[in-house]
């Protein structure tokens, strides 16, 4: 699938609020959907790149042979999820922002993976 059709299957899930897939070199965004007055998608992916960027340096202090699945940022309202894609070499992630009291995170964490193993980019 490609970049715009993998947005909408994100914005089909259950209670999103947007989503992006990022550059993690750049902090660019490659397409999004979503987002609006309570959400800028752009100042989201730049931000997020900033947290991806650091665990993956603290997986490399740590000397730990392994890969970053997923990244889950809790807040009051919202769930934000980080999803770097390994068909990318992380350079690449899916970032999820969903509304709490809509969604199910175990079923967008499923919904993700499903998106990310039909990407093509």
């Amino acid at each position: 699938m490609n970049i715009e059709t993998a947005l909408k299957e994100a914005m089909a899930l259950d209670g999103p609020v947007g989503v992006a897939l990022v550059d993690y070199e750049s902090g660019m965004s490659l397409g999004s959907l979503g987002g609006g007055q309570h959400l800028d998608l752009e100042l989201a992916a730049a931000g997020n790149t900033e947290v991806v960027r650091s665990k993956m340096r603290t997986l490399a202090s740590l000397d730990m042979d392994d890969v970053i699945e997923d990244i889950l940022i809790t807040l009051g309202r919202q769930y934000h999820l980080i999803r770097p894609l390994s068909s990318s070499k992380g350079s690449l992630f899916l970032y999820l922002a969903l509304d709490r009291t809509r969604s199910n995170l175990a079923l967008a964490r499923h919904g993700l993976k499903r998106i990310e193993s039909g990407l093509e980019v």
